[in-house]
């Protein structure tokens, strides 16, 4: 692997704002460190980026040097895309501007920033964009693989809201994406990830919500699943596009609201929010909530915010992440079943079974229209395998793998990029469906050296 030499290091240090660390510097350890701890690796330089500029430079050096380049924003990252051995790392992390155009209702922010953070600001004029469900998920990274979270049923995909993006592309070059400006650019960013350029500034469109949303979690014993998860499916079926309900099945955390003999015991959990008039919710909610003999009902009037930070005890750094993923336009009887079997033999109380709602707005979108190409699917599967002994790693992992093999009968065959782990290459191509070839058409015009591979690589090479 190439690396950088020390003249070579002291230009860059001179033509950053940033930071430029090496190996043996104070700060090194931290920053190559990321969400998922099964990863591990060591770059040769890291570059902790002030601004657009020193990503300018960073992409040149690395170009110049022939070095693997990574790109770190502001997140998880499951698949350790983030960080690269031996090469140059960019670091969009100190990058945390964000600005409310509160007339326009439109808000600009760098690659750094955190769904927490960028809520934050937006809610303090009543504003929101569709982000996903944790505070702690990087905006960017989200972003570029598609997006969606509670909002996304109303109001479509975090890319259906972007109006603009600047982005150095692997020549090095500052450009504006948008529909007007380098259109092709921005068609192939709203989902195809990183693999066109490092993205320094998003620009998205707003919407009235909240302060408050009716949300929370209704809790049921795993034994009831099945008669649940069926009257769920037929209930969504007439619910308007601002009532979201996503499920997991996992063992139950110590949540003050359970009772404490159903501490680590398997359960079916409900997460609603309902994003219109508080008492239209209660209305739409009802039917789900007097459903049979739940544990627990906790659905209540919240503040967006917090919302939006309700799951993160159950998403922090530090521990082994596994994933696997299937879209489905169905919630079948044997899916159901295949759901409830493999909750009964859940490796780990870290482990969970994921199913998102989406349909509504995402779908109403052509697909042909943005690079995220699955705008069918009505349900996104995140087999989320979480624990942190290492000599669990077997165990979890090959429980992961084989519920995503039991559930793939049922599905469409899509994927959700920003779910793909680092052991999937050859499903990058099922991530964009008809799209793919456009997109590789688009790396070969704006980088067909592949500089930017270290990610869920789309080559300039069919």
């Amino acid at each position: 692997m190439a690396s950088v030499d020390k003249e070579a290091i002291k230009q860059l240090k001179s033509k950053v704002r940033g930071e430029v660390l090496l190996p043996s510097d104070p700060g090194y350890d931290e920053a190559r460190t990321i969400w998922n701890a099964m990863i591990d690796r060591r770059p040769g330089v890291i570059v902790r980026c002030a601004g657009a500029q020193d990503v300018v430079q960073a992409v040149r050096s690395a170009r110049e040097h022939g070095l693997t380049l990574a790109v770190r924003g502001g997140g998880h990252n499951i698949a350790g895309n983030a960080v690269c051995d031996d090469g140059l790392m960019i670091d969009l992390t100190p990058m945390k501007s964000v600005r409310v155009d509160r007339a326009r209702r439109t808000a600009r922010m760098g690659p750094g920033v955190t769904l927490g953070e960028f809520d934050r600001e937006a809610q303090a004029f009543g504003l929101a964009t569709p982000l996903g469900i944790n505070s702690t998920t990087g905006v960017a990274g989200l972003t570029l693989g598609g997006g969606f979270g509670w909002l996304s049923r109303r109001f479509g995909l975090t890319i259906d809201n972007l109006t603009s993006a600047d982005v150095v592309t692997a020549a090095g070059e500052l450009v504006k994406a948008s529909a007007a400006e380098n259109s092709d650019l921005f068609w192939a960013i709203r989902g195809g990830g990183g693999n066109f350029g490092v993205v320094t500034s998003f620009e998205f469109r707003l919407h009235e919500v909240g302060p408050e949303v009716l949300s929370g979690l209704i809790v049921h014993p795993l034994d009831a699943a099945r008669d649940v998860l069926r009257f769920y499916r037929d209930f969504i079926t007439s619910t308007p596009e601002e009532f979201v309900c996503w499920f997991v099945l996992r063992k139950a955390p110590p949540l003050p609201f359970l009772p404490v003999d159903w501490h680590g015991k398997e359960i079916l959990g409900l997460a609603v929010c309902y994003s219109g008039k508080i008492d239209e919710g209660e209305r739409v909610a009802k039917p789900l909530r007097t459903f049979g003999r739940p544990l627990a009902d906790v659905i209540a009037p919240t503040p967006f915010t917090a919302w939006q930070t309700v799951l993160d005890p159950l998403l922090t750094p530090g521990m082994r992440n596994y994933w696997k993923s299937h879209d489905f336009r169905e919630l079948s009887d044997g899916l159901i079943d295949v759901f409830v079997d493999h909750a009964r033999r859940i490796p780990d109380p870290q482990t969970e079974i994921a199913f998102a709602q989406l349909g509504g707005a995402v779908s109403r979108v052509p697909l042909e229209a943005t690079a995220y190409t699955h705008r069918d699917a009505q349900f996104v599967l995140n087999v989320h395998g979480r624990w942190e002994d290492p000599a669990k790693d077997a165990k979890c992992i090959g429980w992961a793998r084989e519920l995503f093999r039991a559930a793939a009968p049922f599905a469409t065959g899509g994927v959700y990029v920003n779910f793909l782990t680092q052991d999937e290459p050859d499903r990058v191509r099922a991530a964009y469906g008809a799209n793919y070839d456009r997109l590789v058409g688009l790396k070969k015009k704006y980088d067909p050296e592949n500089l930017f591979r270290v990610n869920q690589n789309i080559r300039p090479s069919a």
